[in-house]
């Protein structure tokens, strides 16, 4: 039987007037996988805080069983800026220690993309003050899990991690004996690594067996049982069956509840989206030509990233882009919007960019826009228009695309001054969609969205008539909200994928293997090629070194203890210094003897 390792007993929260948690009780076993899910600010982050007692309940009790190792990783990392990504992560450890650790070597890789650290200036001795946060976010997640923990507690682990980082990452924690209890919008991820769900709705904490998939369904069949939620809810539920069911590969093997129940609720919803409908559509407001691309060269800077790109964005196209951070995406959707803007006047490097007479170009971008802090939230969307039309006889107000958002009436009053980034962000988007554009760029679209939010803008994308371009991480995102997938590998192409992301993971599988293959074959011939009694030989002599490595180190703790003791005593002290160099100086030839035998053992 599982042991468990946390208990949640009858837990409250309250913060100024509204109860976050009220009365939860809940449960964290040996073996738990558990993704917390929730609209922002129902409490999700308050949950997994009290969990690992970084935050008290007002009422109710957390208690750990004995000895609990957790790990913890928070929004707000606690990484010394003045210490080396080398201190941090790996503390220090001597180059033939670290390297020798197959964790290690795979955590690095995993999140950096390689053991000398690509991104970063100066690899691992690179300072953490000066990084950005997404790097600061990979520094404290790479530390946490090169440690083993009983129980790891993550919040929005993927955040700041391309597509596969986020496929390395739900590999790696599948691969863990520890327990995990995880926060995050990424469903893919959540169907990925999760068996459990906790869904976080006003005050209370419901369980659901299963991935995000299986969450979905049973939280259909409990609303449909229960019918206790109001109407548009339930339909934006069934909308999201319906999609899973039909318009994408099954993603649920054992349904933990009455599949014939939940066929019923989505009985009467129409396919996903009807690409026919909408092509034709898009073409009446098109036209023929959105964006031409003639042997176009695409830089940032000196940098090339596209080179010779002949490429068409037809009436209708919804394309996922994906690629490398630093490949061009975000480079490329800027070159096109510089063409729109400017009537065909500012045009890339090399090539030529045509864009169609009737393009209306909305672009989000990963930067959120200014607006006047003092708007309130009905003014900032009125302040585009009052009404909008969606396309197929839809027609929505300020007011009712504002709820659609999540913006209830309520909260359409308030300033944008108090608005969290979050908020801020599904604002910037639907003030686009108000201005009926016929064109979508999104840079990124799901930063600090909840899934609730998510689901929502895509029901209101299903139905949108017009050319689309997406770059996200969030490979549900993609699936759900477009049609064709076109990668960016890194090499100056784009190539279309057929069967998406999945596809581009292995594309960049074999060129990583590739470059791999180019540098051994690239790599001097060896004197000789060692022979199995060599290889023996050379292992036996590794252990000898590690012996003496270790033997070293405890004579290091006990020179600097006697220094310590000895702080006023002048001569002793350099006497004693004098022996820490001459051991310094054995242990780096005694490090470079292990890494020239670790080649041939």
């Amino acid at each position: 039987m599982a042991v468990n390792l946390v208990n949640v007993e009858s837990v409250s929260k309250v913060y100024g007037t509204r109860a976050l948690l009220d009365g939860v009780s809940l449960g964290v076993s040996e073996g738990d996988r558990i993704g917390v899910v929730g609209r922002n600010g129902d409490g999700k982050t308050t949950l997994i805080r009290m969990l690992a007692k970084l935050e008290e309940a007002d009422t109710g009790r957390v208690t750990h069983s004995g000895g609990l190792h957790i790990g913890v990783l928070t929004q707000h990392d606690s990484l010394d800026p003045a210490a080396t990504v080398r201190h941090e992560v790996i503390r220090d450890m001597a180059d033939h220690e670290w390297a020798g650790n197959a964790k290690i070597r795979d955590v690095l890789t995993g999140l950096f993309g390689g053991l000398d650290l690509p991104g970063f200036p100066q690899g691992l001795d690179t300072v953490i003050g000066p990084l950005s946060g997404g790097e600061r976010r990979r520094i404290a997640l790479a530390k946490l899990l090169i440690e083993e923990q009983d129980l790891i507690i993550l919040d929005e682990p993927t955040n700041h991690l391309d597509v596969e980082g986020i496929a390395w990452l739900a590999r790696h924690l599948r691969e863990r004996r520890s327990a995990l209890v995880c926060v995050t919008h990424d469903r893919w991820f959540l169907d990925q690594v999760c068996t459990r769900m906790w869904d976080v709705q006003r005050g209370a904490v419901y369980e659901y067996e299963g991935g995000y998939s299986d969450y979905v369904f049973a939280r259909a069949e409990r609303e449909r049982i229960a019918a206790t939620e109001e109407v548009k809810r339930q339909n934006l539920v069934r909308k999201e069956l319906a999609w899973l069911r039909r318009g994408a590969p099954a993603r649920t093997s054992k349904p933990r509840f009455r599949v014939e129940a939940a066929n019923e609720l989505i009985a009467d919803v129409p396919p996903p989206r009807d690409k026919s409908e909408l092509m034709k559509f898009a073409g009446s407001r098109l036209g023929k030509t959105v964006f031409d691309l003639e042997d176009v060269t695409v830089q940032a800077g000196p940098k090339v990233l596209l080179k010779h790109l002949t490429w068409q964005l037809g009436p209708g196209d919804r394309i996922g882009l994906v690629g490398v951070n630093g490949a061009g995406k975000t480079s490329l959707l800027r070159a096109l919007a510089e063409a729109a803007r400017s009537d065909g006047e500012r045009q890339p490097a090399a090539g030529r960019i045509v864009t169609g007479k009737t393009v209306k170009l909305a672009y989000l971008s990963q930067e959120v826009a200014e607006l006047d802090p003092n708007l309130r939230v009905l003014q900032a969307v009125q302040q585009v228009r009052d009404r909008v039309d969606l396309g197929k006889g839809r027609e929505m107000t300020a007011g009712q695309l504002c709820e659609t958002f999540g913006f209830n009436k309520e909260k359409q009053w308030t300033p944008v001054a108090d608005l969290s980034g979050g908020e801020r962000r599904r604002l910037q988007l639907l003030r686009l969609l108000m201005d009926e554009p016929n064109v979508l760029f999104l840079d990124e679209p799901t930063n600090d969205l909840d899934i609730e939010t998510l689901t929502q803008l895509e029901d209101l994308l299903d139905g949108w008539p017009g050319s689309m371009v997406v770059i996200s991480h969030d490979r549900f995102f993609i699936e759900r909200t477009t049609d064709n997938v076109f990668a960016l590998l890194g090499d100056g192409t784009l190539r279309m994928l057929p069967r998406g992301i999945d596809e581009y993971l292995e594309r960049r599988r074999t060129m990583e293997e590739a470059a791999a293959a180019a540098m051994l074959a690239a790599a001097p011939a060896p004197a000789k090629t060692a022979s199995a009694a060599d290889a023996r030989a050379a292992k036996k002599e590794l252990q000898r070194i590690e012996r003496q490595l270790d033997k070293i180190s405890e004579r290091e703790t006990k020179l600097h203890a006697q220094i310590a003791d000895n702080a006023t005593d002048f001569g002793k002290v350099a006497k004693l210094d004098a022996e820490l160099r001459e051991l310094a100086g054995e242990r780096e030839d005694l490090e470079m003897r292990w890494l020239e035998l670790a080649e041939d053992a």
